[in-house]
């Protein structure tokens, strides 16, 4: 039987949802219809978390149960958004514990937002207390955290669904299906990937007391505990290699992963990086502010670059990837695709812009910190991943897939420390030949936090 999914609510209806899918229809879900109401919660309801838990829903009859932040003023807004926003007006139960929110709650699926470096144990503890799980990427900080995030989703048989949601961006899916299946690009050999965004946050805040609304020891968890120099929310906590892995961590694995499901890539041969820290040296960000790494294939190179500092290369694609054929060129962000054929006399350009869907859902408009271009890719990401679940399969974004972006991101950086390219095995967990770097592929964690392996889940 077919299923969709229906916003009881209201703010999508049937022939609503049908019109937001009905330009592309992604995977096969028009005809999706399901009245089954999950059992929602949330762990960290800082800007990403309250976004992917908005756009879930507007898309799928959820109930909301419970709220998990280790700030309790933003815990304490979020649950007033949530009452506003979910059908039954019912305020979700508030933790500061995830731990104790799981064993209290048995959410059906449970959405993870927090920093890079709590997503592994969260997402771990979530589909062993019988959750399907939402993740953001990227999924972890170490390789190993990743390998045991997908044997968790596999011995439990959950549905863990990546946020890399470019792979339910419409225009990106036209382009897939349109340009590069059909072989407009023919033969290609070279890929590039670029950010250019200044978005490396590098000031020199003092050190100051903890305020008493914010837990920083349970926020810092795993990770090493820095100085406290303010609230790390937004974005100043992904300054910092203590808890992530940089612009390449946060902003490569988005155009990699992309690119790897275009082109329908596994696991690099073999990635090279080399970068550092050459012109904003002033602040206390620890993070590479100039960046290049090659992630090689048979006959193919996938070549990343970011400059947090001067100008794009191509200012209309400032964060993008580039493939080169033999027949043509695409240009391709979360903003809009460019073909350029190389046959320019008997082939036209092709150009589409991303979709918007204000009228839709005019809640959109409103919404503070709401990225209008990427909420119909994460509408759509929901979809996926509830499909999935209804069927027992697996999401366009699996943990597996989402682990082979993360990885090699984590694996050029550490090629960039090294110095060396790196060469990683998926089967034995090792990097081939190099026992300095097999000693980076899982970090030190901070007492009591135990570092979950693949063979002890």
């Amino acid at each position: 039987m077919k299923n969709s999914y229906i916003n009881r609510r209201g703010f999508i209806k049937g022939a609503t949802a049908s019109l937001a899918l009905s330009s592309l229809d992604l995977y096969g879900m028009n005809d999706y219809i399901s009245q089954k109401t999950y059992k929602v919660a949330l762990i960290g309801t800082g800007w990403y978390g309250k976004n992917d838990l908005f756009r879930l829903i507007q898309v799928a009859p959820v109930e909301v149960i419970a709220l998990c932040d280790v700030d309790k003023n933003m815990l304490n807004a979020a649950a007033a958004l949530v009452k506003q926003r979910q059908q039954s007006g019912k305020m979700p139960r508030l933790y500061t514990d995830y731990k104790k929110l799981l064993t209290e709650n048995k959410p059906d699926i449970v959405l993870i937002g927090t920093p890079d470096h709590w997503h592994a144990l969260q997402m771990i503890d979530a589909v062993k207390s019988g959750a399907h799980v939402y993740v953001q990427k990227p999924i972890s900080v170490d390789v190993m955290e990743g390998e045991a995030m997908v044997a968790a989703a596999r011995k439990y048989n959950r549905v863990v669904q990546v946020g890399t949601q470019r792979k339910s961006t419409p225009h990106l899916i036209d382009a897939k299906k349109n340009i590069v299946e059909a072989g407009l690009l023919g033969k290609i050999s070279h890929v590039e990937m670029c950010c250019y965004f200044p978005m490396r946050a590098n000031g020199n805040p003092p050190v100051e007391t903890v305020p008493d609304y914010f837990d920083y020891e349970m926020w810092t968890g795993p990770a090493p505990l820095r100085p406290y120099d303010g609230l790390p929310h937004l974005r100043w906590w992904r300054t910092f290699m203590e808890y992530g892995n940089g612009i390449m961590g946060d902003m490569c694995v988005h155009m990699f992963d992309t690119v790897r499901w275009m082109l329908k890539l596994g696991w690099p041969k073999r990635i090279s990086s080399t970068g550092g820290i050459y012109v904003q040296k002033e602040g206390k960000s620890t993070i590479a502010d100039t960046q290049s790494a090659i992630f090689e294939y048979d006959q193919l190179n996938c070549v990343w670059q970011h400059r947090s500092w001067g100008t794009p290369n191509n200012p209309e694609y400032p964060w993008s990837f580039t493939l080169y054929g033999d027949k043509g060129t695409l240009w391709a962000s979360t903003m809009k695709y460019d073909f350029i054929p190389l046959d320019a006399k008997n082939e036209k350009p092709i150009h589409k812009d991303v979709v918007y869907e204000k009228e839709k859902y005019p809640e959109d408009v409103t919404e503070d910190h709401i990225e209008l271009n990427a909420a119909p890719a994460t509408r759509l990401h929901m979809l996926d991943f509830l499909k999935a679940i209804e069927e027992n399969g697996r999401p366009v974004a699996d943990i597996e897939e989402g682990h082979i972006s993360t990885a090699s991101c984590i694996l050029a950086n550490m090629s960039m420390k090294t110095g060396r390219p790196l060469v990683y095995d998926p089967v034995k967990r090792q990097i081939v030949g190099d026992e300095e770097a097999n000693n980076l592929l899982q970090r030190t964690y901070r007492q009591p936090w135990v570092h979950p392996h693949p063979d002890k889940i």
